[in-house]
């Protein structure tokens, strides 16, 4: 899929354009407290980046990224639209973009969480519930 000229998607960010990412992120509450030196580092680690840009500004409209072992599993995070431009399909451009992506398109298993909520947008775009006795569990390193 080719990103249309009224969005140009990128997959790396420029200094300015993380700074955005990083006031976006201040934004949520799931990502609120990153700093902006974590938000560098967590790019620099991220398998793959893919963000929509204004067309007349390159501000940085829309964010997601990507880890994975390029076989059997990616992880899709931190999918953030500007509120700005939320409900202009620009969260569903990202996910088109990242389900067709080269290496992405060939993985078995792309998985991602969100909030009770927001799982309707996702089982649009492929994404189920259903995995049987599976469950979510998590260890924090935070102090």
């Amino acid at each position: 899929m080719e990103p249309t000229p009224q969005y140009p998607l990128v997959s790396a960010l420029s200094a300015t354009q993380t700074e955005q990412l990083h006031l976006l992120y201040q934004g949520e509450w799931w990502t609120s407290g990153r700093s902006l030196a974590d938000v560098r580092t967590m790019l620099q680690h991220s398998d793959f980046i893919f963000g929509i840009l204004a067309p007349d500004s390159q501000q940085l409209l829309a964010f997601a990224r990507v880890l994975t072992d390029h076989v059997f599993k990616a992880l899709v995070l931190d999918v953030i639209v500007h509120s700005d431009h939320r409900s202009a399909g620009l969260g569903s451009f990202l996910m088109a973009h990242i389900a067709a992506h080269p290496v992405l398109s060939r993985v078995r298993h792309i998985e991602l969480y969100c909030l009770p909520e927001r799982a309707a947008f996702y089982r649009r775009h492929g994404f189920t519930s259903e995995l049987g006795e599976l469950l979510f569990l998590r260890r924090s390193n935070e102090l």
